[in-house]
Parts: structure tokens; C-alpha cells; sequence
């Protein structure tokens, strides 16, 4: 089967002052970005739908819903390892605001467990694959989720090793014998449109 993973649009930058989850919905340039996605897609065929339900990941899931045809089946498995953060600052910004943060970011050091983190996200796509012998898959997700499933397929110990732009496709070749293998990584020539 192919499995799909797709980091969702751009989100707003939110920060909370009172401790509550940040969970922020996608900037105009996001609903643009995913609009694009679904469009670029629409001549494949895919068969099932999943997504993160936080709301970057579920907005971006809602054009290919609409263009496939498809409902979309939330998994609680794909959300991003910073859910309960009370602030989201997307990584590009991060990286210019605060670079110690980003160096942080990108050697795994997230301020959660990773190494649970990466067990429930393997998990809950292994079970997918499971469920759709021979079909081909989507799931609307984060660059946590990309970089953990992508280092599982890999071989490598999980970590963040490569940040997949927004709305990026990223497809892996499933098959049922267990071999795991990249197909490609952060297709994004959807994207040109509105990088200019």
C-alpha cells in the first residue's frame, strides 16, 4: 500500500497567556497552501483519509475531503508532540526568533518524551497500513509525525532530521511482508504559487 503524510498549511502564530493549549487554525496563506495540495492530488486516487484532529492538520484535510470525496477519520496517534504547548511559532519564525529554541527543536529536544512521542506516532500508522492492504492512504499530520515515521522507514532512531514544508507530500511503499521504503520526500511544487 502507499501511505501518504501531509504536514498541514501555515498556521496563525499563537501565544496564550493563560496556560491553555495553543491549537491555532491555518493562516490565509495556509488555506491556500492546502487548497493547492488538494488540487495537485486530484487525479490520484485515494482511497482513505485520515488526520490529526488539531485544527492546523483537520483544515488542511478539508479540501482533499471535498476534491476525493472522502470523509476524514481523526487519530488521536498523528498529533504533534507540542499539543499542549501554550504557544505555536512556526518554525521558520522560530528559527529567526529564538535560534537556540529551533537547535533545540531540530535534535529531538522538545520538552516532551520523544521517544513515547515516536512509539504512538509508528504505532498508529502501522495499525493504518494494517487496515488498507494494497489501498493508497492520506494522512493530514505534523513535522514531528513526518520526521518520526520517516526515521522508523529509514532505520535511523527517532528524531527530527529534515523540516518538511508546509502542505508537503510525503509518500512511503508499505508492503505486507513488513518492508518499509521512501518513495519521495517533501514534494511541494504545488507550493509555487504562493512562494512567488
Amino acid at each position: 500500500m502507499e501511505l501518504i503524510l501531509i504536514r498541514h498549511g501555515l498556521p496563525m502564530h499563537i501565544e496564550n497567556r493563560d496556560g491553555q493549549p495553543a491549537d491555532p487554525p491555518l493562516s490565509d496563506i495556509g488555506h491556500s497552501q492546502a487548497d493547492l495540495m488538494a488540487t495537485w492530488l486530484q487525479h490520484e486516487s485515494i482511497d482513505h483519509l485520515y488526520s490529526s484532529p488539531m485544527a492546523r492538520a483537520h483544515q488542511t484535510a478539508e479540501p482533499l475531503s471535498r476534491a476525493q470525496g472522502l470523509s476524514i477519520e481523526l487519530r488521536e496517534g498523528v498529533v504533534e508532540f507540542d499539543r499542549n504547548s501554550e504557544a505555536y511559532v512556526p518554525v521558520e519564525k522560530l528559527k529567526q526568533v529564538d535560534y537556540d529554541r529551533w537547535l533545540k527543536l531540530m535534535k529531538g529536544d522538545v520538552g516532551v518524551d520523544f521517544e513515547a512521542f515516536s512509539n504512538t506516532v509508528v504505532a498508529t500508522l502501522e495499525g493504518i497500513v494494517e487496515r488498507h492492504p494494497g489501498k493508497r492512504v492520506a494522512v493530514t499530520c505534523h513535522g514531528g509525525v513526518i520526521n518520526v515515521w520517516t526515521a522508523h522507514v529509514i532505520g535511523f532512531s527517532p528524531r527530527m532530521f529534515f523540516n518538511p514544508d508546509y502542505t508537503s507530500i510525503n509518500r512511503y511503499q508499505c508492503a505486507s511482508t513488513g518492508e518499509r521504503s521512501v518513495i519521495t520526500l517533501n514534494e511541494a511544487v504545488h507550493l509555487r504559487e504562493v512562494q512567488g
